[in-house]
Protein backbone atom coordinates (compact mmCIF):
# COMPACT_ATOMS: atom_id res chain seq x y z
CA UNK A 1 0.00 0.00 0.00
CA UNK A 2 2.85 2.51 0.94
CA UNK A 3 4.37 1.48 -2.35
CA UNK A 4 1.25 2.32 -4.31
CA UNK A 5 0.48 5.69 -2.46
CA UNK A 6 4.40 7.03 -2.58
CA UNK A 7 4.39 6.13 -6.72
CA UNK A 8 0.79 8.14 -6.83
CA UNK A 9 2.37 10.91 -5.37
CA UNK A 10 5.44 11.11 -7.88
CA UNK A 11 2.66 10.93 -10.59
CA UNK A 12 0.79 13.72 -9.31
CA UNK A 13 4.61 15.43 -8.90
CA UNK A 14 5.09 14.75 -12.22
CA UNK A 15 2.61 15.59 -13.79
CA UNK A 16 2.13 19.00 -12.27
CA UNK A 17 5.61 19.98 -13.41
CA UNK A 18 4.78 18.54 -16.41
CA UNK A 19 2.22 21.25 -16.76
CA UNK A 20 3.86 24.06 -15.49
CA UNK A 21 6.70 23.85 -17.89
CA UNK A 22 3.96 23.76 -20.49
CA UNK A 23 2.02 26.44 -19.56
CA UNK A 24 5.51 28.32 -19.82
CA UNK A 25 6.05 26.94 -23.42
CA UNK A 26 2.96 28.23 -24.03
CA UNK A 27 3.33 31.97 -23.16
CA UNK A 28 6.48 31.97 -25.01
CA UNK A 29 5.33 30.70 -28.05
CA UNK A 30 2.11 32.85 -27.79
CA UNK A 31 4.76 35.87 -27.11
CA UNK A 32 6.59 34.77 -30.06
CA UNK A 33 3.72 34.70 -32.26
CA UNK A 34 2.49 37.58 -31.54
CA UNK A 35 5.83 39.68 -31.30
CA UNK A 36 6.15 38.21 -35.38
CA UNK A 37 3.38 39.38 -36.16
CA UNK A 38 3.41 42.46 -34.99
CA UNK A 39 7.17 43.31 -36.47
CA UNK A 40 5.38 42.37 -39.93
CA UNK A 41 2.48 44.23 -39.65
CA UNK A 42 3.34 48.11 -40.37
CA UNK A 43 -0.31 49.02 -39.17
CA UNK A 44 -0.40 46.79 -35.98
CA UNK A 45 3.39 48.48 -35.65
CA UNK A 46 2.76 51.88 -36.01
CA UNK A 47 -0.02 51.92 -32.79
CA UNK A 48 1.91 50.13 -30.54
CA UNK A 49 5.35 52.15 -31.00
CA UNK A 50 3.25 55.62 -32.30
CA UNK A 51 1.13 58.68 -30.65
CA UNK A 52 4.08 59.07 -28.92
CA UNK A 53 5.31 56.01 -27.08
CA UNK A 54 2.01 56.37 -24.95
CA UNK A 55 1.06 53.00 -26.07
CA UNK A 56 4.01 51.03 -25.55
CA UNK A 57 4.18 52.75 -22.26
CA UNK A 58 0.51 51.60 -21.45
CA UNK A 59 1.17 48.37 -22.42
CA UNK A 60 4.47 47.97 -19.97
CA UNK A 61 2.67 49.50 -17.16
CA UNK A 62 -0.43 47.34 -17.90
CA UNK A 63 2.08 44.15 -18.00
CA UNK A 64 3.45 45.07 -14.27
CA UNK A 65 0.01 45.69 -13.17
CA UNK A 66 -0.97 42.36 -14.37
CA UNK A 67 1.72 40.60 -12.51
CA UNK A 68 0.89 41.88 -9.46
CA UNK A 69 -2.66 41.69 -9.36
CA UNK A 70 -1.55 37.60 -10.03
CA UNK A 71 1.34 37.73 -7.25
CA UNK A 72 -1.16 39.53 -4.52
CA UNK A 73 -4.72 37.90 -5.54
CA UNK A 74 -3.35 34.10 -6.23
CA UNK A 75 -5.36 33.21 -3.81
CA UNK A 76 -8.76 35.13 -4.37
CA UNK A 77 -9.01 34.46 -8.21
CA UNK A 78 -10.14 31.78 -9.73
CA UNK A 79 -8.23 29.26 -11.82
CA UNK A 80 -9.69 30.57 -14.91
CA UNK A 81 -9.11 34.15 -14.12
CA UNK A 82 -5.28 33.35 -12.99
CA UNK A 83 -5.43 31.40 -16.58
CA UNK A 84 -6.47 34.15 -18.81
CA UNK A 85 -4.71 36.83 -16.99
CA UNK A 86 -1.18 34.61 -17.51
CA UNK A 87 -2.46 34.50 -21.62
CA UNK A 88 -3.52 38.43 -21.59
CA UNK A 89 0.38 38.99 -20.40
CA UNK A 90 2.19 36.45 -22.92
CA UNK A 91 0.16 38.55 -25.38
CA UNK A 92 1.06 41.97 -24.16
CA UNK A 93 4.73 40.81 -23.97
CA UNK A 94 4.17 39.73 -27.16
CA UNK A 95 3.43 43.23 -28.67
CA UNK A 96 6.30 45.05 -26.42
CA UNK A 97 8.61 42.24 -27.43
CA UNK A 98 7.93 42.77 -31.31
CA UNK A 99 10.99 45.78 -31.13
CA UNK A 100 13.25 43.48 -30.88
CA UNK A 101 13.00 42.21 -34.61
CA UNK A 102 13.33 46.17 -35.62
CA UNK A 103 16.61 46.02 -33.86
CA UNK A 104 18.27 43.14 -33.83
CA UNK A 105 18.73 40.37 -37.30
CA UNK A 106 16.59 36.97 -36.87
CA UNK A 107 19.65 35.39 -36.76
CA UNK A 108 21.03 36.73 -33.72
CA UNK A 109 17.10 36.51 -32.15
CA UNK A 110 17.32 32.86 -32.70
CA UNK A 111 21.15 32.50 -31.91
CA UNK A 112 20.40 34.51 -28.29
CA UNK A 113 16.43 32.35 -27.69
CA UNK A 114 18.89 29.21 -27.97
CA UNK A 115 21.63 30.31 -25.77
CA UNK A 116 19.31 31.78 -23.14
CA UNK A 117 17.43 28.30 -23.46
CA UNK A 118 20.40 26.44 -22.81
CA UNK A 119 20.94 28.25 -19.96
CA UNK A 120 17.62 28.58 -18.34
CA UNK A 121 17.48 24.67 -18.87
CA UNK A 122 20.50 23.97 -17.23
CA UNK A 123 19.79 26.21 -14.01
CA UNK A 124 16.61 24.55 -14.13
CA UNK A 125 17.72 21.16 -13.92
CA UNK A 126 20.25 22.68 -10.81
CA UNK A 127 17.07 23.65 -9.08
CA UNK A 128 15.40 20.25 -9.58
CA UNK A 129 17.98 17.79 -8.53
CA UNK A 130 19.97 19.74 -6.07
CA UNK A 131 20.00 18.91 -2.28
CA UNK A 132 20.80 22.40 -1.27
CA UNK A 133 18.10 24.67 0.46
CA UNK A 134 17.62 27.86 -2.03
CA UNK A 135 15.22 29.65 -0.12
CA UNK A 136 17.92 32.14 1.39
CA UNK A 137 20.25 32.56 -1.58
CA UNK A 138 16.91 33.40 -3.76
CA UNK A 139 15.66 35.86 -0.99
CA UNK A 140 19.27 37.53 -1.50
CA UNK A 141 19.57 37.44 -5.33
CA UNK A 142 15.63 38.99 -5.36
CA UNK A 143 17.43 42.27 -3.20
CA UNK A 144 20.11 42.30 -5.26
CA UNK A 145 17.15 42.27 -8.20
CA UNK A 146 16.00 45.26 -6.76
CA UNK A 147 19.57 46.88 -6.44
CA UNK A 148 20.45 46.52 -10.15
CA UNK A 149 16.84 47.98 -11.46
CA UNK A 150 17.66 51.19 -9.39
CA UNK A 151 21.15 51.79 -11.04
CA UNK A 152 19.73 50.84 -14.13
CA UNK A 153 17.23 53.49 -13.91
CA UNK A 154 20.14 55.77 -12.71
CA UNK A 155 22.18 55.00 -15.44
CA UNK A 156 19.00 55.22 -17.67
CA UNK A 157 18.45 59.18 -16.59
CA UNK A 158 22.33 59.52 -16.97
CA UNK A 159 22.39 58.99 -20.30
CA UNK A 160 19.46 60.12 -21.71
CA UNK A 161 18.96 63.22 -19.64
CA UNK A 162 22.26 64.17 -19.18
CA UNK A 163 24.35 62.15 -22.11
CA UNK A 164 26.68 60.27 -20.24
CA UNK A 165 28.29 57.55 -22.37
CA UNK A 166 27.16 54.10 -19.84
CA UNK A 167 27.90 51.62 -22.40
CA UNK A 168 30.45 50.15 -20.16
CA UNK A 169 28.64 50.58 -17.14
CA UNK A 170 25.65 49.06 -18.62
CA UNK A 171 27.53 46.02 -20.25
CA UNK A 172 28.35 45.02 -16.57
CA UNK A 173 25.24 45.64 -15.68
CA UNK A 174 23.70 43.29 -18.23
CA UNK A 175 26.34 40.31 -17.31
CA UNK A 176 24.63 41.07 -13.64
CA UNK A 177 21.03 40.80 -14.63
CA UNK A 178 22.17 37.58 -16.55
CA UNK A 179 23.55 35.74 -13.34
CA UNK A 180 21.05 36.79 -11.05
CA UNK A 181 18.07 35.78 -13.17
CA UNK A 182 20.50 32.21 -13.62
CA UNK A 183 20.09 32.10 -9.88
CA UNK A 184 16.62 33.36 -9.76
CA UNK A 185 15.83 30.40 -12.27
CA UNK A 186 16.81 27.77 -9.95
CA UNK A 187 15.14 29.02 -7.04
CA UNK A 188 12.15 29.74 -8.90
CA UNK A 189 12.36 26.13 -9.92
CA UNK A 190 13.12 24.53 -6.98
CA UNK A 191 9.68 26.35 -5.04
CA UNK A 192 7.76 24.61 -8.15
CA UNK A 193 9.32 21.33 -6.66
CA UNK A 194 7.83 21.91 -3.07
CA UNK A 195 4.90 23.45 -4.19
CA UNK A 196 4.62 19.99 -6.31
CA UNK A 197 4.27 17.78 -3.17
CA UNK A 198 1.07 19.61 -2.02
CA UNK A 199 -0.39 19.62 -5.74
CA UNK A 200 -2.87 17.29 -6.54
CA UNK A 201 -4.85 17.24 -9.75
CA UNK A 202 -8.38 16.05 -7.20
CA UNK A 203 -8.57 19.65 -6.41
CA UNK A 204 -8.56 21.15 -9.82
CA UNK A 205 -8.83 24.98 -8.81
CA UNK A 206 -5.72 24.69 -6.25
CA UNK A 207 -3.89 23.00 -8.84
CA UNK A 208 -3.98 24.77 -11.90
CA UNK A 209 -3.85 27.79 -10.12
CA UNK A 210 -0.23 26.86 -8.84
CA UNK A 211 0.87 25.61 -11.94
CA UNK A 212 -0.41 28.59 -13.81
CA UNK A 213 1.55 30.79 -11.33
CA UNK A 214 4.89 28.65 -11.46
CA UNK A 215 4.61 29.00 -15.09
CA UNK A 216 4.59 32.96 -14.48
CA UNK A 217 7.78 32.98 -12.76
CA UNK A 218 9.81 30.47 -14.85
CA UNK A 219 8.46 32.85 -17.61
CA UNK A 220 9.98 35.93 -16.68
CA UNK A 221 13.16 34.22 -15.59
CA UNK A 222 13.61 33.12 -19.02
CA UNK A 223 12.68 36.15 -21.21
CA UNK A 224 15.20 38.47 -18.62
CA UNK A 225 17.76 35.94 -19.72
CA UNK A 226 17.11 36.43 -23.37
CA UNK A 227 16.71 39.78 -23.55
CA UNK A 228 20.06 40.80 -21.46
CA UNK A 229 22.03 38.41 -24.06
CA UNK A 230 20.33 40.37 -26.78
CA UNK A 231 21.67 43.39 -24.73
CA UNK A 232 24.88 42.28 -24.27
CA UNK A 233 26.14 39.81 -27.64
CA UNK A 234 23.11 41.05 -29.99
CA UNK A 235 24.41 42.73 -33.18
CA UNK A 236 21.62 45.86 -33.94
CA UNK A 237 21.05 46.51 -37.34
Amino acid sequence: MEAIAEEKVVSEKTKFIAKTYGWMALALVISGVVAFFTATSEPVLRIVFGYNGKVIMGLCILEIVLVFVLSINLRKLPAAAVTLLFLVYSVLNGLTLSSIFCVYGFETIAFDFGAAALMFGIMSLYGIFTKRNLATVGKYLVMFLVGLIVISLINFLLSKVLGYDISAVDWIISVLFIIVFMGITAYDTQKIMNASKYANSEQEEIYKKLSVYGALQLYLDFINIFLRLLRLTGRRR
